[in-house]
């Protein structure tokens, strides 16, 4: 397993921002994911939630904030900046992060925690196999999961998801 760099006091308020658009998605009926595109000073680029009953199942937040770096920002601009996540990238995202040249992740959940809850609460498997992203992407730097009160909380809106009354 790859080691991951530890958080630090700059990332949570980012990465608080990351679970209050996953709860926003939540709220709009979708999988609870939300992302932040951060510059070198601490200013936040872009941010996006997960879209995919509204879009379709491609409308991760974290490849639409690499294909807004790709529209908006030069390569070296791309690689000095942070994607804060709620989750950690599944492949798909992850080789979009790479193609586009973007910087470090930083994220709440690994792939292999939400994978053990969504088991725990007997939520099938997915169509891909969720791989730390340091396996997808050469040279990447990768801090997370966090720990307490903010891996609690993004941990109960998936279950909150998975568990909600199904509509027809």
């Amino acid at each position: 397993m790859p080691t991951n760099l530890p958080l630090t006091p700059t990332d949570l308020p980012h990465l608080r921002q990351c679970l209050a658009l996953a709860a926003e998605a939540l709220h709009a009926g979708d999988e609870p994911f939300g992302s932040v595109l951060v510059g070198t000073d601490g200013t936040v680029l872009a941010q996006a939630r997960n879209r995919v009953n509204e879009l379709n199942s491609l409308a991760h937040p974290e490849l639409a904030l690499a294909q807004w770096a790709a529209a908006h920002l030069a390569p070296d601009a791309r690689a000095a900046a942070t994607l804060y996540t709620s989750g950690e990238h599944c492949p798909m995202c992850a080789t979009a992060h790479g193609w586009v040249g973007l910087g470090k992740i930083v994220y709440l959940a690994s792939a292999q925690q939400l994978t053990h809850w969504l088991q725990e609460i007997g939520v099938p498997p997915g169509p891909v196999h969720m791989l730390p992203v340091q396996q997808l992407l050469a040279d990447a730097q990768v801090a997370g999961p966090a720990e307490g009160e903010l891996l609690q909380a993004i941990r109960a809106l998936h279950v909150s998801y998975h568990t909600r009354p199904k509509t027809a």
